[in-house]
Parts: C-alpha cells; structure tokens; sequence
C-alpha cells in the first residue's frame, strides 16, 4: 500500500465501527468511513470532543451534527500546497487526504522528466488539488470537472497555494465530451490524470457508472497522449474495481500500444492510534518508462 507519512496539518488520529476520527489542522471531525468494519475500543479522547460529526440518515445523506464553533471554512496545508476545506453535504470536505501520495509523485515526474512545457490534463478534477500539485512544478494544466462550483474552488486552492498566475486552462465539461472534443482538435497531454466518481451525472444529465464506463473511457483517453508522454494517474474509490482489474485495463488500453509498465496499488492514510493504515481507494499507474 502507498502512502505518505508527511502530513502536518491532517492528521487520522483513529477509525472504529464505520467512522473516522480525524484532525483537520484545528478541527476534529468524525466521519463515516465503510471500509472501517473493525469495532475496537474508542478509547482516544478525541472521539468525545469532536468539533464536528457526519450522521447518515436511514433514508439516505445525512447531515453534520455541529458541537463546537467552527469556521465556515478554513485552511490545511500539504508541504507547499494550501487548501481550503470545509464541511460539505455527504460527509465531504473538499479534500481527499490520501491522494497526497498522488501529488508527490506526479510531481517527481514532472520535476525528473527535465522538460520546461509538460502539458497536463486533470480530468474529474474536483478541487483541484492534483492541478495544484503540477501548477507548482511549472506545468501547464488543463483542469476538468463538471461542477462549476468545483471549478470556482480549485481556483481558489490555486490561489491560496501562489499558482493562480501559473499557465492553467479551467474547464467546465463532460470529462468524455472534452476528451471527445480533443481528438477531434488533435490537442495532446504528457501526462492524464483521472479521479472519476463511482457515479455521477454530466452538465446536460448523462449518467456514468465507473465500472460499465472506464475501460471504453480509457480508449479514447490515450488518444490524447502525446507522443513522448510521461504517465497516466487513474484513481478508484470503487471498490469492486480491484488494483488488479485496474491494471489490467492500464495494459490493454495503453501498454499494448504505448509500450511502458503499469502498476497499481491501494492508497491510504496511516492511523496514530493503531500504528496501521487504512485503505482508502486505488490507483492505477502507467509510466512511459
């Protein structure tokens, strides 16, 4: 499993019975996590002082159940990066923690790859921490979501991390439409990352399950490599889509063709209080080299 042990400002500090306990620079939340079907003691204090807890409902969602005056919105900080995160409907804070392992090696690509104009393409870009990540290294960005309050939020992650200026592009799309539209423009990417929900819906109401969707997705995907392309970044947060189908999809789609090596591995947090780690998704690897 990959992860990164250099977070200051978030912090896993527990996770028991279906929840996590967790620290958010100053703020302590619990959330409900169904990977965590342990039901060990919740002996740590902090599962008794939470600034703020997520409650599922029987009928679906949920609501945050509020104890301590919190900010509407605050700030955590990864290395040089900033986000602003807050409390969000279904249990979401705008930030996916784990993924910090993600933006420390598209990073190293960039920086090893000795190149001054690698193009970047960070579809279902949600927050844009991944573009953040590539705007920092001195890539050029092509950032995608669907949501245009998403969008609006990674650009103030930009901001708030000093690359607002930085040679990024903002899209409001269909991340299959856009790519659609890209073969079509013959525009051409080094590096794809992609962080496709489970389920979700486009601008105009189209439907997309990842599981039925990816691999014809990931076809038209490498069409929009380059010719001496650096990687692609799939993400997975399904979980029966395993590491190893992943990377299967990785080789038939892009190795057979592209030549390189695929991997892929589960991400996760580690937990201060059991001293393991908790599995939070997949990601899958293609490396050109």
């Amino acid at each position: 499993m990959r992860y990164t042990t250099d977070w200051k400002d978030y912090e896993l500090i527990d996770c028991s019975s279906g929840e996590k306990l967790e620290r958010w620079n100053r703020e302590i939340l619990i959330r409900p996590d169904p990977q965590v079907i342990w039901k060990s003691e919740k002996s740590h204090r902090m599962w008794a002082q939470p600034s703020a807890q997520y409650l599922r409902s029987n009928k679906g969602g949920g609501k945050w159940n509020v104890f301590k005056r919190m900010p509407a919105a605050w700030q955590v900080r990864y290395k040089d990066l900033t986000f602003n995160v807050k409390t969000m409907g279904f249990k979401h804070t705008g930030l996916f923690p784990e993924q910090a392992v993600n933006w420390d090696f598209v990073r190293g690509i960039i920086k090893n790859s000795g190149r001054e104009d690698v193009k970047v393409l960070n579809l279902f870009a949600y927050t844009g921490a991944a573009t953040v990540a590539c705007l920092k290294e001195g890539a050029s960005v092509v950032h995608v979501d669907a949501s245009k309050g998403m969008t609006l939020w990674a650009k103030e992650n930009a901001e708030a991390s000093g690359v607002s200026e930085g040679d990024v592009r903002w899209i409001v799309d269909d991340c299959i439409k856009f790519v659609q539209r890209e073969i079509r423009r013959e525009n051409k990417y080094d590096i794809i990352i992609l962080d496709p929900p489970s389920y979700g819906r486009g601008p105009r109401g189209e439907i997309w399950h990842l599981e039925d969707s990816i691999y014809d997705f990931m076809t038209i995907v490498e069409q929009v490599l380059s010719d001496e392309p650096l990687c692609v970044i799939l993400n997975s947060y399904t979980t029966g889509l395993s590491a190893s189908v992943m990377k299967y999809i990785l080789d038939d789609v892009i190795v057979k063709k592209r030549g390189g090596s695929s991997s892929a591995d589960e991400i996760g947090l580690p937990v201060t209080a059991s001293g393991g780690v908790l599995p939070c998704g997949t990601t899958a690897i293609w490396l050109a080299k």
